[in-house]
């Protein structure tokens, strides 16, 4: 029998880069910092139901967040003040927050996939994936650790500034949230770049 040659012209098979998936949470609230996370899974150790995280109930996010930190190759998450979103803009504040998460990971990715369609400048190649939360398992994983963070953060919040009720709407611009601060006036943790906010007249 003819023995079958080899294709030389076929290209070796290229090892698969190592990929960061990067997402963020908290750019629309009125309040509170905007959160990032960056996450390197690990192929030998995947995680099952991963997913955009405002598709998954709380109680989920948070056991896949613990699944996340236990298994993945690399994580890390970073976030913008109230005051560098109020300097800088929202935008920017993000991408700072972003650059952040990966500049923090412990093993350096070759590759970022940035859920939207804005990504910041990172040493490695990137690339924008709309609706990435829902389509690439490392986006996903992102989004569940900066989402778990952030609302962590704003109970942290109401722990302080019980007043405005942080704990049910998270700093979004809810009827309760702009009702609380008609009564209450804004507080250090407001953003202040933001008209709601601003219609307040505050100059420091």
């Amino acid at each position: 029998m003819p023995v079958e040659q080899p294709d030389l012209f076929l290209a070796p098979e290229q090892p698969a880069l190592l990929t960061a998936g990067v997402d963020e949470a908290g750019r629309g609230p009125l309040a509170g910092e905007v959160y990032a996370a960056a996450v390197i899974l690990d192929p030998a150790r995947p995680i099952a139901g991963l997913a955009d995280s405002k598709a998954l109930t709380a109680a989920r996010r948070e056991t896949l967040a613990l699944q996340i930190k236990e298994q993945a190759m690399a994580w890390c998450i970073a976030s913008a003040t109230v005051a560098e979103i109020d300097s800088l803009n929202i935008l920017r504040a993000t991408m700072l927050a972003m650059q952040r998460a990966v500049q923090g990971l412990a093993v350096p990715p070759q590759l970022a996939l940035v859920d939207g369609n804005q990504a910041p400048k990172l040493s490695c190649t990137v690339q924008t994936v709309i609706k990435g939360d829902a389509l690439v398992p490392a986006i996903s994983a992102a989004s569940i650790l900066a989402k778990t963070a952030r609302d962590a953060d704003l109970l942290r919040l109401h722990a302080l500034y019980p007043q405005y009720a942080f704990d049910q709407h998270k700093g979004y611009g809810t009827a309760l949230h702009l009702q609380r601060l008609r009564e209450h006036g804004p507080c250090a943790e407001h953003r202040r770049s933001f008209a709601p906010i601003k219609a307040f007249g505050l100059t420091s």
